[in-house]
């Protein structure tokens, strides 16, 4: 424009002249500038903007004007799709994410991962239930609070037994390691072992029974109708009657050994034929009043607790409770003395009905539920396993352990949700 001004001034230009110039130039100056601007400026703040989405992890961002024919216009089109991968992705992760935690929640299997200090920072629902509290509970805390320091030591595979606040048992671990934010950690993973094995073991009687039951029954029927035979042909009289009323009684005796006989291969095919359990809405004092009243022996101590509806077999958790609630009152029976209770509480989701007495104790735990073994004179020695199978049909546990000082404590714990 200087320029302009000059050559205006030596060809004489008028004053009205060299305005009209001067104007027109700073117009098309001015508008050139602009173009530019929108061109140039604009696409480049459009790109530091999306950069910066980018950077806070704002995916939905997208610029207008991307285009192949010139190099800006193709910038803004590479970031529009890399900004869409980017979106993808964090979809995904997100995803996997979502079914991580469901896996975690769903499954049976205790996980635990602890920080380079032995704190708890991770555990799933099963990991909870094994300590016997809520999630909320346990995180921060140490892994020797919490009773598993143990397990973050030695081996990194092995099967061990413990005893939790929420079970006892063996259990497989596993012991591996990752990193999260730069940081080691630990990552513990628990497994009851114990109920497969007793599944295993469950199954292998019942083969066994089934096997028992169809031979005996095969030999106790022609014992049975041949018993009967002699006697009515007996009662018709004859000669010899001293010998016939030997023959007599001895034949009663095998009739009555054979009737008891059935009557134990009854007892025992239990095993084998509990049904699964049909669930209906029990409530819990109603249950216990019911069943506490059918022990006559002595009186029974109900202490009150927690007013509770839960869906269970009734039938099933009625003979259960019957066969606990009777072994104390035989324990307190064969002593002489003492008393029996049962109390009951909900904690965490989960029932626990403790059958409490007053009696010897246990002598020795290591039989308690292997299939007819008994220390009774006249017992079956089915009674508990039947009763913990019942309870592991709810998802629950049973466990039997002697008091300090005198007696027996049953524990019977079942998830109040396991048929919701």
């Amino acid at each position: 424009m200087l320029v302009l001004l000059f050559v205006l001034w030596q060809i004489g230009a008028s004053p009205k002249v060299v305005v009209t110039v001067l104007l027109f130039v700073a117009g098309a100056w001015l508008w050139t500038g602009f173009a530019v601007r929108e061109r140039v400026v604009r696409p480049l703040q459009t790109i530091a903007n999306m950069v910066a989405g980018l950077r806070e992890e704002d995916f939905s961002l997208r610029a207008r004007g991307g285009s192949t024919r010139d190099d800006l216009g193709l910038a803004l089109l590479e970031l529009n799709a890399l900004g869409e991968t980017l979106r993808q992705q964090r979809l995904g992760a997100l995803e996997a994410t979502a079914l991580l935690r469901r896996v975690m929640v769903e499954i049976d299997v205790a996980v635990f991962a602890f920080d380079e200090q032995a704190r708890l920072r991770l555990v799933n629902r099963a990991g909870a239930q094994l300590l016997g509290t809520s999630p909320d509970r346990l995180q921060g805390r140490l892994a020797e609070e919490l009773g598993l320091a143990p397990f973050l030591v030695g081996e990194a595979v092995a099967v061990r037994e413990h005893i939790f606040a929420g079970r006892a048992g063996r259990f497989g671990m596993r012991r591996s390691s990752f990193r999260q934010g730069g940081r080691r950690h630990t990552l513990l993973v628990l497994a009851d072992v114990s109920r497969a094995l007793r599944e295993e073991e469950r199954q292998a009687w019942q083969r066994l029974i089934r096997v028992l039951g169809h031979e005996i029954n095969n030999s106790l029927a022609p014992i049975k109708s041949v018993t009967q035979s002699l006697q009515d042909r007996l009662a018709r009289g004859g000669p010899e009657a001293a010998m016939s009323a030997d023959l007599g009684s001895g034949l009663e005796l095998i009739g009555a050994r054979a009737e008891a006989l059935s009557r134990f291969m009854g007892a025992y095919a239990k095993l084998a034929r509990l049904p699964l359990p049909r669930p209906a809405p029990l409530d819990v004092e109603a249950w216990v009043h019911r069943v506490v009243a059918l022990e006559t022996r002595l009186p029974v101590e109900v202490l009150p607790g927690e007013p509770l509806t839960f869906n269970a077999d009734g039938d099933q958790l009625d003979q259960l409770l019957i066969n606990l609630v009777r072994n104390a009152a035989d324990a307190v029976t064969e002593k002489g003395r003492g008393a029996v209770s049962v109390a009951w509480s909900v904690e965490d989701g989960q029932l626990r009905v403790r059958v409490l007495d007053e009696g010897p104790g246990i002598p020795s735990t290591g039989n308690l539920f292997v299939p007819f073994f008994t220390t009774k004179r006249n017992g079956s020695g089915i009674g508990l396993v039947l009763s913990r199978q019942i309870a592991e049909a709810h998802g629950g546990t049973l466990t039997l352990a002697n008091r300090e000082g005198a007696g027996c404590e049953a524990l019977l714990t079942i998830p109040t949700n396991f048929f919701t």
